[in-house]
């Protein structure tokens, strides 16, 4: 998955609660920084995000699978507050990307 695809991913968890949180948005430019994504692609993503079809799109391998839903658990704890929207946004990415109960499990064992 291109890191500005994963970046939008983010994003959209960060803004299903209806607000960015400056540690949340500190989190997110630290990722962006990182992966070498330019601004203008940053400030698409982030038009993406706070869109009315905003949705996280489902890496293809599993391995890649896991590593967005361990960045989704530190998206969701970047600002200290799980919301019952980014569980459910959680939830809903895990099932889609055909992951056991079990190694969700594990997933969020190794993030926390």
């Amino acid at each position: 998955m291109e890191l500005h695809v994963k970046l939008r991913n983010l994003l959209v968890m960060a803004a299903a609660d209806g607000s960015l949180t400056e540690r949340e948005i500190t989190f997110l430019s630290d990722r962006r920084a990182r992966w070498s994504v330019p601004e203008e692609v940053f400030a698409e993503a982030i038009r993406y995000a706070i869109s009315d079809v905003a949705d996280i799109e489902v890496p293809e391998t599993h391995e890649e699978r896991v590593e967005m839903l361990q960045d989704l658990l530190r998206m969701m704890a970047a600002d200290g507050d799980l919301a019952e929207v980014e569980k459910q946004l959680f939830a809903t990415a895990s099932v889609a990307m055909n992951i056991s109960d079990e190694e969700l499990k594990e997933i969020i064992d190794s993030v926390l």
